[in-house]
């Protein structure tokens, strides 16, 4: 099924309706503690995320804020998330990787994805969240959510994640990138889920391979 301009507009259009407020669920207030929320969630959910980050941003709003803390101190306060403890210590490095290139009191997370991809334990995906949401760039971020989101509507036809990434910012078309990522990992995440579908409730049935291919099972 060919996928169009008119296609795409069915898509964004419909999933507008359905998240008026396309916005990410991470709570943060300063750059850095996006970055520290977004770092946090690899192999977790934003709600774990926050029930952390709600006690941690009381204190920690700035690389600076995290250098007061020891290492096990770090751990301690992440110790409910997965990989607590590789997590803590890319963010303390991380952290001090600010610190050092800051000249007198200031600090500025990189823009450009080769840059951010140099911080400690920071990839692609989590490059490109901070691209989209703190610096407004036209970037798609590939979760799991978006992964399933994009073969079930046949935008792509990929197998991991990661083709994903390399395909899905050349089929969507320009004047859509700045919804497209968060409107497909909510879609994803509430609606278009990996079990149990919401398939019957969804406007997008006409244009939704998954769903056609599940009527001839």
């Amino acid at each position: 099924m060919k996928r169009t301009a008119k296609t795409y507009t069915q898509l964004f259009t419909y999933i507008a309706t359905l998240f008026p407020k396309l916005d990410t669920e991470l709570n943060y207030e300063t750059p850095f503690q996006l970055l520290v929320a977004v770092m946090l969630s690899a192999q977790s959910t934003d709600k774990q995320v926050n029930k952390i980050t709600d006690q941690l941003f009381l204190t920690v709003k700035t690389p600076y804020d995290i250098l007061q803390l020891w290492p096990e101190n770090l751990e301690q306060a992440v110790n409910s998330i997965n990989y607590y403890k590789m997590k803590a210590k890319h963010l303390y490095e991380t952290a001090q990787l600010l610190v050092a290139q800051a000249p007198a009191g200031t600090y500025t997370i990189p823009e450009e994805e080769h840059e951010l991809i140099k911080l400690p334990g920071v990839g692609e995906k989590t490059a490109k969240v901070i691209q989209y949401v703190l610096y407004k760039k036209p970037v798609i971020a590939v979760d799991t959510h978006v992964h399933r989101v994009a073969n079930r509507l046949g935008i792509v036809h990929t197998k991991q994640p990661l083709q994903t990434s390399k395909e899905i910012e050349s089929r969507i078309p320009k004047k859509r990138k700045l919804d497209a990522h968060h409107a497909l990992i909510l879609f994803g995440r509430y609606y278009c889920k990996a079990v149990k579908p919401k398939c019957e409730l969804c406007a997008l049935k006409s244009i939704c391979e998954f769903y056609h291919q599940q009527l001839h099972k």
